[in-house]
């Protein structure tokens, strides 16, 4: 079976990619389970220092990274840099926290001695999506590969050139054969590898029903499993939010990588005395946006990574107007561009409201007061995360109860951050990554008691 990545840019063919025979897949399976006896035992010291060099590596090669990641999946490549520095960010993050994470943690019983130990569990299988095609990986990689775990990708068929550069990064930093390594496969092998008793985890980041499937096969095997899935984020902007800051913010959070962000803002909750004067604002800016070539450092807005994922933007858009939602910027189509799109009047029950729109799609919804707009937010099955803008940020913080979701922002997007864990609730998934909450995901966390 061969694969292809396309350039959603100008439709130009970037790689072909053959998949693993069932003899090779087997092969690099064995491989995994042998490296982690080894990987495992290595002193902590040598594993941190492998990994800041993944860091330097990435620094290094940024430019080719970068423009694989936009030759791929047509992120600005202003964009895709910024992507590749985050993951170098990440490998310092651990490299420089682990010690400190794994430390045993002592507790006072009746034993002599007795602790707990934080050791690595052995390979962990992850499968990725194209939209954060570095990022989304090395999140993964750098704390369960520091705790001395062995990792296997199976990435997005459409970004298998970015998966074997990722793999490269490792390769370069000097990780043992077999450490890391890159699975060029159909999704129809996903049940034969988590199934292998070399692996011990599956990780997944993708759609809900992705995830769903995953972890029904990873129960069956009785493996762990930890889903990033979907989202549909409210963007909370109350009367005395200051109403220009919360408009620059608001074309960032839900524009950022032409939309395709699990954590975007989709659904705009306005109070009805600022209501106006934001739609406003907001419909200006997201209007001046530049679109264009998308190795052009200017650009702002590419194309979406593939035509099929702009039909479906642009058919949820069509089904959400004839549901009673008003046009207020944009709605065209060219293939893989979608232009930024505004709809007004948007209420529960219209598709813009209760599906997730993987797109440059803001919908907008009005609401009477500060509870309606926290109701309004939780009229979701997605629970990944919601920002708030107001001038009381006291207030705000006491607000936070009011919210089921993974994450709470006040004054700020929804984005992810190192050092603080990540992940969501209702079908946006379960498990975190990210911070120390991250690398116990793949631990075994061992009771040691002892008794003189």
């Amino acid at each position: 079976m061969e694969f292809y990545s396309i350039n959603p840019y100008n439709g130009e063919q970037v790689g072909k990619y053959t998949a693993l025979s069932s003899v090779e897949l087997d092969e690099k399976l064995n491989k995994s389970a042998e490296a982690f006896k080894s990987w495992s035992q290595k002193p902590l010291s040598y594993r941190t220092g492998l990994m800041k060099k993944a860091g330097q590596i990435l620094r290094d090669n940024l430019e080719e990274y970068a423009q694989m990641i936009t030759s791929e999946m047509g992120k600005p490549i202003s964009e895709s840099r910024a992507e590749v520095n985050k993951c170098a960010w990440v490998c310092d993050y651990y490299a420089e926290n682990a010690e400190s994470f794994l430390a045993p943690e002592f507790v006072k019983t009746d034993a002599t001695q007795s602790f707990v130990r934080h050791d690595s569990i052995g390979t962990v299988l992850a499968i990725m999506p194209w939209n954060f095609p570095f990022w989304q990986v090395l999140r993964f990689a750098a704390p369960t590969l520091t705790a001395g775990n062995t990792g296997l990708l199976k990435h997005a068929p459409n970004v298998f050139g970015c998966a074997l550069k990722i793999e490269e990064v490792f390769t370069k930093a000097g990780f043992p054969e077999g450490v890391f390594q890159n699975l060029i496969v159909h999704h129809d092998q996903t049940e034969k590898i988590i199934a292998h008793d070399t692996v011990k985890a599956v990780t997944l980041t993708g759609s809900e029903m992705a995830g769903s499937a995953v972890a029904q096969i990873a129960g069956k095997y009785i493996k762990k499993s930890l889903l990033e899935l979907g989202g549909n984020n409210a963007f909370i902007v109350l009367e005395d939010a200051d109403i220009d800051q919360a408009v620059k913010t608001a074309v960032s959070a839900r524009m950022l990588n032409c939309g395709q962000s699990c954590i975007a803002a989709k659904r705009f909750i306005l109070l009805e005395s600022i209501h106006d004067e934001f739609v406003e604002k907001f419909t200006d800016a997201v209007s001046k946006l530049k679109a264009g070539d998308t190795k052009d450092v200017n650009t702002q807005i590419g194309p979406l990574a593939r035509k099929d994922l702009a039909d479906q933007l642009n058919q949820q858009i069509k089904d959400s107007i004839s549901q009673g939602a008003i046009l207020l910027l944009g709605g065209d189509q060219d293939n893989c561009f979608h232009e930024p799109t505004i709809l007004g009047n948007v209420r529960p029950g219209m598709t813009a409201f209760d599906e997730e729109t993987f797109g440059p799609l803001a919908a907008i919804i009005k609401a009477k007061n500060v509870d309606e707009a926290f109701s309004l937010s939780e009229l979701s099955k997605y629970g990944l995360g919601v920002s708030i803008f107001t001038r009381d940020t006291a207030k705000a913080v006491e607000y936070a109860s009011r919210v089921s979701d993974g994450a709470y922002f006040v004054n700020e997007l929804v984005k992810s951050d190192p050092r603080l864990p990540f992940g969501g609730t209702k079908r946006s998934g379960y498990g975190r990554e990210l911070a120390k909450d991250g690398m116990m995901e793949f631990i075994n966390k061992k009771v040691v008691y002892v008794k003189a």
